[in-house]
């Protein structure tokens, strides 16, 4: 099926998606008929699941723009269902990171015209019609540039950018819907946020500084491997192709050995970016990473990221480490000074080491293996009303400036818990987080003298290169 040019009216795109609780409410009418019909129950929650699941993605799909962004996003978080209500979510969104309903050809070329003159043509050798993946808001073609190297072209779809904004308008009025998915995760922080990224995201331009960065920062390194640009504008960006097996294949059927190795290189990526780029990628869905022929971590699209000129804040690693150590007090002093307990707030020093000690387990030991079940574990914890931790949760803030950095960490995290891999996260941690390792160690030098291989920063970077380069070895 193939979608044209982006639903930008907001009663048409409203009604797209207020389809999805009137599908679900629609699906359970029927559900109950056929119970009564003496169908088994069992049988008909599992087949309501499917079809819901099903328009879950043709709405998301079609919609594209910040519904399908918020449905990839979602798509991290499905390790924390339980496996009986997760399969058929599963299966649909998981289809969100790789793929949606693509654009007519007509509408690709007339971008393409718009962005780079009639003579686009002239710039490839060849030129693949047949969309190679699909993002929230473009596509990717895969095609030659005139110096034999293989590129990849994100077009961006027309109108993404009213679009973008009114479905997450739309999305913050249907949050409740979504609940199902994390019920202890509050959606409309993150719809906020997204929101606020939305000018970023929607000029190519600037995701072509922020990769060039990364390139730059990671070029030769042997775990990491970022495409560098070659050309772009506002709404299509030209990059090195990079072939590589996506997470979410991984995620599917890997093996043990292979999610070991994405789960330790993603770790490394998260904790590495903003030290030797001094950027966070910000887009962690399994989508985005794939794990390349040569052993190495791929990694695009960057149209989302965080700016963190000095690396990552050092009372993050501070905090992590005065809690493994047990100093309460002192913990929530930091948490108070950093802005996470507001004042007048009143909390037990205690109860607060006894919310945060279990999230920090993966660092608590060498090596952590993630999984479902332990997310799981944690999202009940947390998510539960009656529990202790939920009560005490209520009563921490999330300062603006660490909204993004909570939303990649909880997002990467899904992603590890969906690989199920083992690594020394804790190794990691302590190597590229300021304030971890303990103050004069070994390994808080290392740290310090880690962040003096930053390229330059992204205000400095040249314009995209518009001409063919001598061909770089990959």
């Amino acid at each position: 099926m193939l979608v044209s040019d982006i639903p930008r009216r907001a009663v048409t795109r409203g009604a797209k998606l207020a389809s999805l609780p009137i599908g679900v409410a629609g699906r359970a009418t029927l559900g109950l008929g056929k119970r009564i019909g003496g169908k088994p129950a069992e049988a008909v929650a599992a087949e309501l699941q499917a079809r819901t699941a099903e328009q879950l993605f043709q709405v998301l799909g079609q919609l594209k723009g910040g519904a399908m962004k918020f449905g990839q996003a979602m798509s991290v978080f499905e390790a924390a269902l339980p496996d009986e209500v997760a399969a058929p979510y599963r299966a649909a969104l998981t289809k969100l990171q790789e793929a949606a309903p693509p654009l007519p050809i007509e509408t690709v070329h007339r971008v393409l015209t718009e962005q780079l003159g009639p003579q686009w043509r002239t710039l490839f050798t060849t030129f693949d019609d047949t969309p190679a993946a699909a993002a929230s808001i473009g596509q990717v073609h895969k095609a030659v540039w005139s110096d034999g190297r293989e590129v990849a072209v994100k077009i961006q779809y027309p109108g993404a950018g009213p679009a973008l904004l009114g479905d997450l308008r739309q999305l913050a009025r249907l949050a409740r819907v979504f609940a199902v998915f994390s019920p202890g995760l509050d959606v409309k922080p993150l719809l906020r946020e997204l929101e606020e990224r939305v000018a970023e995201e929607l000029d190519y331009r600037l995701e072509a500084a922020s990769q060039e960065t990364f390139a730059q920062a990671y070029d030769g390194d042997p775990d990491i491997r970022v495409p560098h640009v070659l050309t772009g504008g506002e709404r299509v960006l030209v990059t090195e192709w990079m072939d590589g097996t996506p997470l979410s294949r991984i995620i599917r059927d890997g093996t043990l050995e292979q999610r070991d190795h994405a789960s330790s290189l993603l770790a490394q990526f998260l904790f590495s970016g903003p030290v030797l780029a001094g950027l966070l990628h910000a887009d962690p869905h399994p989508g985005n990473f794939r794990l390349l022929p040569d052993g190495r971590l791929g990694v695009i699209d960057f149209g989302a990221v965080n700016r963190l000129p000095d690396g990552a804040p050092e009372p993050i690693g501070r905090l992590a480490r005065l809690a493994l150590d047990g100093r309460a007090n002192e913990v929530l002093d930091a948490l108070r000074a950093e802005g996470f307990v507001k004042q007048g707030i009143e909390v037990d020093a205690h109860e607060v080491l006894d919310y945060l000690l279990p999230l920090l387990a993966p660092v608590a030991e060498p090596t952590f293996r993630f999984s479902r079940e332990w997310l799981r574990g944690q999202a009940m914890r947390l998510g539960d009303p009656r529990s202790p931790a939920a009560q005490l949760g209520r009563q921490l803030n999330l300062p603006p400036s660490y909204l993004l950095i909570h939303r990649v960490t909880l997002g990467t995290i899904g992603v590890l818990c969906q690989l199920g891999g083992a690594a020394p996260f804790r190794e990691l941690m302590q190597a590229w987080q300021p304030g971890f390792a303990p103050p004069g160690s070994a390994a808080a030098k290392d740290a310090a003298s880690a962040a003096t291989r930053r390229v330059i920063p992204l205000d400095e970077l040249p314009p995209p290169r518009t001409e063919p380069q001598r061909r770089r070895r990959s």
